[in-house]
């Protein structure tokens, strides 16, 4: 595991963290560390939320100093020592003077995030002294030739960025079967509910979730005001539900992806990761905006402020799809082949649901759409020396490889800086000479990007894409919407991520209750959550009725032990 990077600039520097020598903070933290976790700020940040921090600074219970202090005080107890969760790779070195800065500000309508202190997934760009790696030891030391348009966005509200989040390599999309949230260069990331490995090979017994694992983690655990993740398929979904966050993956093109790595245009979008849907929707309030640096966002349409809907009374009268019908067992794919445990939460999410006076529609999803079409995956050979499925066949989708060659060889050209990695051909090179530190998993995934053209003329990639949209759009979400006059469609967890992101449409996440199993292995409760699902532009729906299921249910907890005692 790579030793995260400490600037010199964070040591010793007056008014700011001194660090601690971390080899000696025992992994089950008692009362003297979880105080000491607090820092210098009075205000209790670790159970805070993104608008009760906004009403701290707005009422001088806090300043932005204070804050940057607890919370890298809290990174350096759980983070790095304690459980070593390992979701924050680099703390910005200027975050202190950021916040010096920030003092005297206080939210506002043009600065709403004014000292709130935000941690961004290290593959979004910044034109700091941080790095910009996506994880990858080929990328160490590569910075950014400026910030990415959301980062921008951020800083002109007013936020103080407090460092980058470890995902999974690449946003997962290097090697077939690599656990959730390892990095060759940040190493594993561990959920906060269960942070047990299962075994010599250091994978977590509980997955953090992927890839925006950091992001996520750093939210549950109070690391952070609010975390930036990405998604391509699953990427905000999962870890949200794994670690019981709340995130909105956006319609594709409602928030920019300039300066982003990336790997697929089609697909990819960022969001916000948080630990309410108010919060999600004061973030999405920021980022939500046209750039000139991304055509996908020229038909962008929100409204004006994305709280002002936000009702405990917005189920009522709300269709809500639910895709399972006992009567069509085969088809019933996404409640049906639940687990037991996993079952009896969604039995009692859409039971508030109803409660709330919500119309649940239950009819099993159009086969097509979860399926996929004809020609829409390619087959690549499992050489992960630690796969149980080594020497297999995978099956990837073919937009996802064939646009990562291209997407990503014009990131490297465009916005990184201070590295000689130019292509994905220099980083698989530089990946085969560090074998031994940079391929502990492979990378299959890459191998088969590189054999694609990298200038998506393939009549294999339009086709897949045609077919993407096909399956999922026309004969997918849009067919079962209409059909049945539906405002939104329900999934358990993550497990809708797919047919989404393929048609570009929004997800809306919230904690809906606990699990203890992982397969046949009892483990430490860890969240599940339920995702509301929806048609283009429809954030603002998915918001209400998110936030009304989210004020019944009240579904969220804390991670245990990770709080000032």
């Amino acid at each position: 595991m790579a030793e995260r990077e400490e600037p010199e600039e964070s040591r010793g520097r007056r008014g700011e963290l001194t660090r601690r020598d971390l080899t000696a903070l025992p992994v089950a933290i008692g009362a003297m560390t979880a105080r000491q976790a607090t820092g210098q700020s009075s205000f209790g940040v670790e159970y805070a939320s993104l608008s009760e921090v906004q009403a701290a600074l707005a009422d001088g219970r806090t300043t932005a100093g204070s804050l940057v202090r607890a919370y890298l005080a809290r990174i350096d107890a759980y983070d790095r020592g304690g459980p070593g969760l390992g979701s924050v790779r680099q703390v910005n070195p200027d975050a202190m003077s950021i916040a010096a800065g920030l003092d005297a500000a206080t939210p506002s309508a043009q600065r709403p995030l004014a000292g709130v202190p935000i941690l961004v997934k290290d593959n979004i760009a910044t034109g700091d002294k941080q790095q910009t790696t996506a994880g990858s030891l080929a990328l160490e030391g590569a910075h950014a030739r400026d910030d990415a348009t959301v980062v921008k966005r951020l800083r002109a509200a007013g936020a103080v960025i407090l460092g980058k989040a470890n995902l999974t390599e690449f946003a997962n999309i290097i090697a077939i079967d690599m656990p959730s949230g390892y990095s060759s260069l940040g190493g594993q990331v561990r959920n906060p509910y269960a942070p047990t490995l299962l075994d010599d090979r250091g994978i977590p017994l509980v997955p953090p979730g992927g890839s925006s694992s950091g992001s996520a983690v750093a939210v549950a655990a109070g690391l952070c005001a609010a975390a930036i993740g990405t998604e391509t398929s699953g990427s905000l979904l999962s870890p949200a539900t794994q670690n019981g966050v709340v995130t909105v993956k956006p319609t594709v093109g409602l928030i920019s992806r300039a300066g982003i790595l990336p790997i697929s245009h089609s697909q990819d979008t960022a969001g916000p990761l948080t630990r309410t849907v108010r919060d999600a929707a004061i973030l999405l309030n920021v980022l939500a905006a046209r750039d000139a640096l991304d055509e996908a966002t020229a038909p962008l349409q929100r409204p004006d402020d994305y709280t002002k809907d936000l009702d405990r009374d917005g189920l009522r009268g709300m269709r809500i799809g639910v895709p399972s019908d006992p009567d069509d067992p085969l088809n019933d794919v996404y409640f049906g082949r639940l687990p037991d445990q996993s079952k009896a939460v969604m039995a009692k999410a859409l039971e508030v649901l109803e409660d709330c006076g919500a119309t649940l529609v239950r009819a099993s999803m159009p086969t097509a759409g979860w399926i996929g079409g004809p020609g829409t995956t390619m087959a690549v050979l499992n050489r992960n020396p630690l796969s149980r499925g080594k020497g297999t066949t995978a099956t990837p989708p073919i937009v996802f490889l064939y646009e990562l060659k291209r997407d990503l060889n014009l990131y490297l050209r465009d916005w990184a800086v201070g590295t000689e990695i130019r292509s994905m051909a220099d980083i698989i090179a530089f990946n085969q000479t560090h074998a031994d530190r940079a391929l502990r998993f492979g990378q299959d995934l890459f191998l088969a990007a590189e054999a694609t053209r990298g200038d998506l003329s393939e009549l294999e990639y339009r086709s897949a894409r045609a077919m993407d949209l096909l399956a999922a759009k026309e004969r997918g979400l849009d067919a079962y919407l209409r059909r049945h006059d539906l405002d939104a469609v329900v999934f358990p967890g993550s497990a809708g991520a797919a047919i989404a992101a393929k048609a570009g449409y929004p997800s809306v996440l919230v904690p809906a209750g606990f699990i203890s199993r992982v397969g046949d292995r009892e483990t430490p409760d860890f969240p599940l959550g339920l995702t509301f699902a929806g048609r283009a532009w429809s954030e603002a729906t998915l918001l209400r009725l998110a936030y009304a299921y989210e004020q019944a249910s009240n579904a969220r907890r804390m991670p245990p032990g990770l709080s000032p005692q």
